[in-house]
């Protein structure tokens, strides 16, 4: 990542993502938390580079609930606070969210969400902009990592001015986009602060009257946004008007210089896209007589530019999604077009350069070499075939999500953080002819897999549930858990363990297994479903193994040796159990059916272990820090 502690004045290259943790930093904040997840991740992390520099207290929290409570909890005592998620994670936020807008806070509390039109890794498209006008938080949209930057340290200062939490909507191309971000001066920020005592305020048993002190300070709020100097009216004088948000803004100005229209249409840049800034918005529809709203993903800009044009009495035409897409990630083209069709002429983009005619194979998504959760969803494959049982595998989200495809087809669900647990609880009792498996990763587990735990206890859901434990947060980089024993910052932490909880959640059957042990991964499910369908009850099993790609890093940049496989053709059958029932990228076909193991061989060695002619040996030795770092 790059550096964001540089000097003031300095130009740096940066995300979005660490140009909002910049600007956090120049906005004084004192306290960030977060849960990981694409395409906010690097946010925090970020802070954490630049905590030994910096005087700040960050966290992983367990889950974005957490995390806003404890930067919410920070802001209530008078200091500075951020809070990092993407959009599903304002899900899981979204009771707080909705009260501390009631409550207020005493200095700024800035609210990260990242949203992700196109889905790239995400299971829907959100706009969150909905939660400011739902729960009257202010949003801020930024149309560049510089901007970024500026709208952190601005939202901090805006929510501290009218103590209230404010919201910085980013969306992926934002947040992953990397630009030339001037640095500003970094204050010494405040750490510490006090609770002041005030339980009509921070008790809503008094939510009535907050609320009408909520909606007073809204209707200043709303008058203040006019005032926020993101938002400009670039008056060209014509009747032609495009009112762009956000990023949106970016392509706009991209767009009329392709047409060769730059300074031909006014346009209307909107940053407070929550509430809008009407003052503005009136000023500029005044002058026009058709308008163009240009937003990703939802109407929200031009439902409330056609409100404000019907109640100011102005008789122009308002056009947006009739020619801007609602799905998906805005595109220049998408906007080219769209400004052209709104003039009434058409244009294509010039063609891009002819694409090679060679033939590149298909590479679909898959589990990395030695990934441990390969290991385990084959021996739970092979266990239930062996328990002669039908299956209904509960997903959830996670590396292991790529259990979807062949071979494996072990996730038939796949809804949200900690839905594995949840539906199988449901499944247990509707679904007679078939046993639920819920399969959830370390991290999901802390997350939001505890309390369906203990309901599936509770309500006597006969159950297996298998967490996959590779002791990181692998799918957004790698970041601990409560069972790491680290902090990101590299000091100890405490280690919560899994089984712990589960027994003291109930859970009477809880055991613990190597999945790289195939036979005995084999063997610890088979009598965990044979407990599942005799006691009807839950069973947990911990199938433990650290992520594959963190342990190859390390062991990379230590210089440790690997141990080496070789498959030897002269035994070798071409039965093809390990590149196509075990699946393993670093394993691949050879014409004449026999296996090659490649590059890519991280040196896990579970492929010689499942081989049924004892074609694969190890053929080199590895150093004694190998097998260390694995636990």
């Amino acid at each position: 990542m790059a550096k964001i502690t540089g000097p003031a004045g300095s130009c740096v290259l940066l995300l979005g993502n660490e140009a909002i943790a910049r600007g956090a930093l120049e906005g004084g904040v004192g306290v960030a938390s977060a849960y990981p997840g694409t395409p906010s991740t690097e946010v925090v992390e970020a802070l954490f580079n630049a905590s030994g520099e910096v005087e700040l207290y960050v966290e992983w929290s367990v889950n974005e609930k957490v995390a806003f409570e404890v930067a919410y909890a920070a802001a209530i005592c008078g200091v500075r606070s951020i809070t990092a998620m993407k959009h599903v994670g304002l899900n899981v936020a979204s009771d707080p969210l909705m009260t501390s807008a009631y409550t207020g806070v005493e200095d700024g509390f800035l609210i990260v969400s990242a949203d992700d039109p196109s889905m790239w890794s995400s299971q829907n498209e959100q706009d969150n902009r909905y939660y400011g006008q739902h729960a009257f938080i202010p949003v801020f949209e930024p149309a560049s990592p510089m901007e970024a930057k500026n709208m952190a340290k601005a939202g901090l200062e805006f929510s501290s001015k009218w103590k209230h939490p404010v919201m910085l909507r980013t969306t992926t191309r934002v947040s992953h986009t990397r630009g030339p971000v001037i640095l500003g001066e970094l204050p010494k920020p405040k750490l510490k602060g006090v609770f002041r005592r005030n339980v009509e305020r921070w008790n809503v048993i008094y939510a009535r009257k907050l609320r009408e002190e909520m909606l007073k300070r809204w209707s200043i709020i709303a008058e203040d946004v006019n005032n926020v100097e993101f938002n400009f009216f670039e008056d060209v004088d014509s009747e032609d008007l495009i009112i762009a948000s956000g990023l949106a803004y970016s392509y706009v100005k991209d767009a009329l210089k392709i047409l060769n229209r730059s300074g031909e249409i006014s346009i209307l840049k909107i940053a407070t896209t929550v509430p809008v800034p009407r003052k503005l918005i009136v000023k500029a529809l005044s002058k026009s007589s058709r308008v163009l709203v240009v937003e990703e993903l939802e109407p929200i800009v031009e439902v409330e530019v056609k409100r404000i044009a019907f109640e100011e009495g102005f008789n122009i035409e308002v056009q947006g999604k009739s020619l801007i897409p609602q799905i998906g990630e805005l595109t220049l083209e998408n906007v080219v077009n769209a400004i052209a069709r709104f003039n009434g002429y058409s244009y294509r983009l010039p063609e891009p350069l002819p694409k090679p005619t060679v033939n590149i194979p298909l590479r679909p998504p898959t589990l990395c070499p030695g990934c441990p959760h390969r290991a385990a969803f084959f021996a739970l494959k092979k266990a239930v075939a062996m328990s002669k049982i039908n299956p209904v595998y509960c997903g959830d989200i996670g590396c292991y999500g790529l259990g979807t495809s062949p071979p494996f087809e072990t996730q038939d669900t796949l809804v949200e953080m900690g839905g594995s647990i949840g539906l199988a609880n449901g499944f247990a009792h509707v679904e007679d002819e078939k046993t639920p498996i819920a399969i959830i990763g370390d991290s999901t587990f802390f997350h939001a897999g505890i309390p369906a735990l203990i309901n599936a206890v509770y309500n006597k859901a006969a159950i297996l549930v298998i967490v996959l434990d590779n002791k990181t947060v692998a799918m957004t980089g790698g970041q601990p858990t409560p069972e790491t024993g680290s902090y990101a910052t590299g000091g100890e932490a405490p280690v919560v363990m899994i089984e712990n909880i589960a027994r003291a959640s109930g859970v009477e059957y809880v055991e613990t297994v190597d999945p790289y042990k195939i036979q005995e991964s084999v063997e610890v499910l088979s009598n965990a479903l044979k407990y599942v369908k005799n006691m009807g009850k839950v069973a947990l099993i911990v199938m433990r193994r650290k992520c594959a790609l963190n342990i190859s890093s390390i062991a990379n940049r230590r210089g440790i040796k690997k141990p080496i496989y070789k498959v030897f053709e002269d035994k070798c059958k071409a039965c093809k159990v390990c590149y196509n029932l075990f699946s393993c990228p670093a394993i691949v076909e050879q014409q004449n059916g026999k296996a090659l193991i490649n590059m890519l061989c991280t040196g896990c060695g579970v492929c010689a272990s499942i081989c049924p002619h004892n074609a694969i040996v190890k053929v080199g030795e590895e150093d004694g820090e190998w097998l260390k770092l694995w636990w």
